[in-house]
C-alpha cells in the first residue's frame, strides 16, 4: 500500500475531516482519492476511516456541476442587515426626538448629551412608527456622538413633580429665539455645593 504523506500530515487530514459536515467529508475523501495513484483508495479509506460507499458518493458529487456552483454560496455582507442600516429615516427621527432634549459643553461643541432614557427614546420612536431595540438606540448614540448623562448629587435635594419641566422651558425659549432669527447658545452654571454648605456653617456659628 502506498504511503504518500508523513504521520504529521495524516493527523492534520484526520482532524480536518472530522470537522466537516457529512457531505463535505465525502467530497474531501473523494478529492484525496483522485489525487493519488493506484492504491490511493485503500490508503484514504484507512486513514480517514470512511467507507467505500462514502467515497463513491463523494466522487459522484464532484461530477455534478450544479453541486459545485459557488453562486449559491452567500457572499460577504449578504446576510440580514441591522435595523440601524435597513430602516429608512431612522437617523433623522432620532435627531428630531433628541433636538429639544440636548445639552452640551459650551467649551466643546463635539460633546452632546441628553437626559432621555433609552426606554423613553424607544417609546418616542415607536409612536412615530419605528420599532427598535435598546442595542439599536445605543448604536444611534454612538453614531451621532451622544452620551447619556445624569446629574450627580452627593446630597439629596428632594424630587420634582415635573422632571421634564426644565427642558420643556428651554425648548420653548429656544423656539421663540429661533422664530425671530436670533442665535441660541446654552450655558449651564452649577452653584458649588461646598459654597452653599460653608454659608450654612457660618450662619450656624454666628447664631450658636
Amino acid at each position: 500500500m502506498i504511503h504518500p504523506y508523513d504521520d504529521a500530515v495524516e493527523d492534520r487530514m484526520v482532524m480536518f475531516y472530522d470537522s466537516l459536515s457529512e457531505k463535505d467529508k465525502r467530497r474531501y475523501a473523494a478529492i484525496e482519492v483522485l489525487k493519488l495513484p493506484y492504491g490511493g483508495w485503500s490508503y484514504i479509506h484507512n486513514i480517514l476511516n470512511c467507507s467505500d460507499p462514502t467515497i463513491d458518493a463523494g466522487i459522484e458529487d464532484l461530477k455534478r456541476d450544479e453541486i459545485l456552483d459557488c453562486s449559491q454560496v452567500r457572499k460577504p455582507g449578504g446576510g440580514r442587515k441591522f435595523s440601524i442600516e435597513s430602516i429608512a429615516g431612522i437617523d433623522n427621527l432620532f435627531l428630531k426626538i433628541l433636538k429639544d432634549f440636548t445639552a452640551g459643553d459650551p467649551m466643546d461643541q463635539k460633546v452632546k448629551w441628553t437626559h432621555l432614557t433609552y426606554s423613553e427614546i424607544i417609546e418616542a420612536m415607536w409612536l412615530e412608527g419605528i420599532n427598535i431595540s435598546k442595542p439599536v438606540v445605543k448604536k444611534l448614540f454612538k453614531r451621532h456622538a451622544y452620551v447619556k448623562r445624569k446629574a450627580c448629587k452627593s446630597i439629596k435635594l428632594g424630587t420634582t413633580e415635573n422632571r421634564n419641566e426644565q427642558f420643556e422651558n428651554i425648548a420653548k425659549k429656544k423656539q421663540l429665539y429661533e422664530d425671530v432669527g436670533n442665535p441660541v447658545r446654552f450655558t449651564i452654571t452649577i452653584f458649588p455645593i461646598w459654597l452653599m454648605v460653608s454659608q450654612y456653617l457660618m450662619v450656624f456659628m454666628i447664631f450658636a
